[in-house]
């Protein structure tokens, strides 16, 4: 056989082995340990992969090999967010239809995992476009109808004039459609929503009970957005004095007697009731312009806020002065009542609007009850209440209490928790997705399809084209659109929106535990067996998105008893990006994507998966690097030409050095273990990198030692604990160094307590105050202190902004947080 390395002679031939074998087949109900480790699943794109895919699936595949070698049934599999935009919109562009473009790119995209000797269990593989998947997405959603959480109702979504369609918000750049680049608009439509708004407090709780990135569960609990004030009804003076209703939530109602202005939203049902004939031209102009821009662009606190005059006010229930209306695009009809009340002298965006609009401002805090008569910025800090009639010398926090009280006492207010996250908007005007199975009945409304015709299928003869009415291309159908109502069989109209993508991925981690289960979604007991994940990794873009609503789907499930978990993933890890040489995201335009196919053919799958491990550290970006990628292509080649020379050596010597190989064996199964099971994947290869020079240096200054027993055994252990990193090359150097079966079912080795690892006791301090102590391993640096301080749940807790703060470090001793 060949003594040099050729990785294109093995790779093809041991994944073929595996997969045959079965060698990473989960078994449901194994008396080991489960351990169901999960990759977020990938849209099959027409590009296929590129090595930035490479950063989520290969560490992730690696902890799944060290986790069965430990012991573990291990579940890691693998499918395809199939269904969405992106494929119907590669169908128009090239004239095909979406099910042969995207069978074919899960084609190109198993043939490339598997190229990576990723070790999925294959024969639970799906895609969401699967009938026999999307049967149960559609089954879902009836869940959801008949426990009150799906309800259709009228909204305005994006929607481009020219291509006369509505759009997702990923299809709009800076403002205009990204197929013609026309300004887009808001329209008006009916849709379909899920009730995520009734599960707002138990997502807010059930954060405190996973171990997820501070960053993620910060960002969930800033989009639901919980706040506790009160909501006061102001009166709206219409032009022929007609009183209307305004009521408007403020969390700051002890700045009430600041009152000089109150805001109303463009969508607002009032607002043109409460224009004046003389500005009606001038706020039409305004909210046309508001329409078009982005909710969170239009909600950012950075930006200044802007309004129009509408010629009307407002009565204040508290002091009976009219205040003046203006229309705001700073205020969003669908979060709280559509309509906030100006504080110029404590709201520092109100402070420069009332500078521009020559409106008044009131101070009516300050900090310690004095009075103040000009500001030169807003007070917006809590304290004592001035200029406001009987409540002045009150404490803010006193102040709220007693504000709300007296507003509920006299009819005019109530104490309430708002939330900023609004309802789910699920339904799509789109073609490829799963079908709304609900028929529209003259007499009955909306009624679910009965379970025994489910899935509503897809048809395939249909123009798939956007339509000029904002309905879905299945609308074109009369054979789809027409049916009988299941409850009185009269002619009636089946719907023909069909489901956000993101209705798909929010079950497909309990559909990996059963997946050829035609009676129900999932058998309950393997569900009770598998789940809820142990370890999720995935991109932190997912974080209010797909997160957010596989979270909200467990919850339904649990409390409909089908499951007996209310979280899904009890870990998550975030991986950083790879972006290209020039440092940018790798994309298309840009010409820096990097293809694993072309890496491979040069290199081979090994040394890609080992510098993706060893590219830094998990969370991180990092930029690609052909410097970067030789360098551990030189190692892997090292490792190749030392092992290989053991083929034909006995273990007939002995030799004094043997008592230092196997402490330093002892020392790498100590240090490499302690490695993956922190994720630090870099520092794991860096220390096989360390291994592998020591055992170079000494066969080099004894080549004898290679015939010692201690030395073949360090190999051995060598080429056991690189196996989840390298498979392929691993694999091959085990068969020709006499091993049998597979490496891959080889136990993790353990130490034998030779090597003995000091620990020291490190100060941790934020700001110069002692918040906690630590245990480190003698000698660690920075970023592995760090590591460990960040999983501290005292200082966690104090929500501090690992990547502004600045560090002072000295070594063995002490940590000093400045943030």
């Amino acid at each position: 056989m060949e003594k040099e390395y050729n990785p294109k002679e093995f790779e093809e031939k041991w994944y073929k082995y595996w997969e045959e074998s079965k060698l990473f087949k989960a078994e449901d109900f194994s008396e080991k340990p489960k351990f169901y480790i999960l990759v977020m699943f990938p849209y099959p794109s027409g590009s296929g992969l590129h090595v930035g895919h490479c950063r989520n699936y290969i560490p992730a595949d690696t902890y799944a090999r060290y986790k069965r070698m430990q012991g573990f049934n291990v579940l890691h599999p693998i499918g395809y967010d199939a269904f969405g935009l992106p494929a119907e919109n590669y169908a128009i562009e090239h004239g095909i239809h979406p099910r042969e473009s995207t069978y074919r790119n899960i084609e190109n995209f198993r043939r490339q995992l598997k190229m990576l000797g990723l070790s999925y269990d294959w024969d639970r593989e799906f895609a969401t476009s699967d009938p026999e998947y999307y049967k149960w997405t559609e089954w879902f959603f009836e869940l959801l109808f008949k426990r009150g959480l799906a309800y259709q109702d009228r909204s305005f979504q994006w929607w481009c004039p020219h291509c006369k369609t509505v759009l997702a918000n990923e299809q709009i750049i800076d403002g205009k459609c990204w197929r013609c680049g026309t300004p887009v608009v808001k329209k008006e439509l009916k849709e379909w929503f899920f009730r995520i708004t009734h599960y707002a407090d138990k997502l807010l709780e059930g954060l405190d009970r996973i171990d997820w990135p501070e960053r993620i569960k910060s960002m969930q609990r800033n989009w639901i957005g919980r706040s506790e004030g009160a909501e006061i009804t102001f009166k709206g003076v219409g032009p022929d004095g007609t009183e209307y209703d305004l009521p408007v939530f403020t969390t700051r109602i002890d700045t009430i007697f600041g009152v000089t202005f109150l805001a109303i939203a463009p969508e607002h049902p009032l607002v043109m009731k409460l224009t004046r004939e003389d500005k009606v031209e001038e706020v039409k102009k305004y909210i046309e312009e508001a329409l078009r821009k982005f909710e969170t662009e239009r909600l950012s606190t950075e930006k200044e806020k802007t309004g129009v005059f509408t010629g009307c006010f407002a009565r204040n229930p508290f002091t009976d002065e009219l205040v003046p209306i203006y229309v705001g695009d700073y205020v969003v009809y669908s979060y709280g009542t559509g309509a906030v009340m100006g504080v110029p002298a404590h709201d520092e965006r109100d402070f420069q609007f009332a500078k521009k609009h020559n409106l008044p401002i009131k101070i009516v805090i300050s900090k310690d009850g004095s009075l103040v008569e000009t500001l030169e910025e807003a007070f917006t800090e809590d304290g004592i209440l001035i200029n406001s009639n009987g409540f002045s010398g009150l404490r803010s926090d006193e102040a709220r209490k007693k504000l709300t009280k007296y507003a509920e006492e006299h009819g005019f207010g109530r104490g309430v928790v708002r939330y900023k996250i609004r309802d789910w908007l699920i339904s799509r005007q789109r073609y490829w997705g799963a079908p709304i199975p609900i028929i529209h009945c003259p007499e009955h409304g909306a009624v679910p399809v009965p379970e025994e015709d489910l899935p509503v299928l897809l048809p395939d003869e249909v123009d798939f084209s956007p339509r000029d009415t904002g309905e879905s291309p299945l609308a074109n159908d009369p054979d789809f659109v027409n049916t009988s109502c299941p409850i009185c069989g009269k002619p009636s109209r089946r719907e023909t929106d069909t489901q956000d993508g993101f209705a798909c991925s929010s079950w497909y981690f309990l559909r990996y535990a059963d997946p050829h289960n035609d009676k129900a979604p999932f058998d309950k007991e393997k569900v009770k067996y598998w789940l809820p994940v142990d370890l999720y990794i995935g991109g932190a873009e997912h974080a209010v998105m797909h997160l957010l609503y596989a979270r909200f789907y467990t919850m339904v499930m649990y409390d409909a008893g089908l499951i007996d978990f209310d979280e899904p993933f009890k870990k998550l890890l975030n991986q950083g990006m790879i972006l290209g040489a020039d440092h940018q995201k790798m994309s298309k335009s840009r010409g820096n994507v990097v293809n694993p196919d072309d890496v491979i053919k040069e290199y081979g799958a090994d040394t890609l998966r080992a510098y993706i491990l060893f590219i830094g550290p998990l969370d991180t970006d990092a930029p690609w690097s052909t410097e970067g990628i030789n360098g551990v292509n030189r190692f892997i080649k090292r490792m190749w030409n030392l092992f290989i020379q053991l083929e034909d050596k006995s273990t007939t010597k002995e030799k004094p050095i043997e008592k230092e190989i196997e402490l330093i064996t002892d020392k790498m199964i100590v240090k490499v273990t302690e490695q993956i099971e922190r994720f630090k994947f870099n520092t794991m290869i860096s220390s096989f990198m360390e291994w592998l020079n020591f055992l170079s240096k000494i066969t080099q200054e004894d080549a004898e030692v290679m015939e010692t027993k201690a030395y073949r055994e360090a190999v051995q252990t060598f080429l056991t604990m690189i196996a989840p990193a390298t498979p392929f090359v691993a694999e091959e150097l085990y068969h020709r160094l006499g091993g049998t079966g597979s490496i891959h079912k080889k136990e993790w080795p353990k130490p034998k307590g030779i090597y003995k690892e000091e620990y020291v006791t490190i100060i941790v301090q934020v700001n110069g105050k002692l918040r906690d102590k630590i245990e480190v391993e003698a000698g660690s640096e920075l970023e592995d202190v760090l590591d460990l301080v960040k999983k501290s749940d005292k200082i966690t807790r104090l929500g501090i902004d690992f990547n502004k703060a600045k560090y002072i470090f000295v070594k063995d001793k002490l940590i000093n947080i400045v943030a």
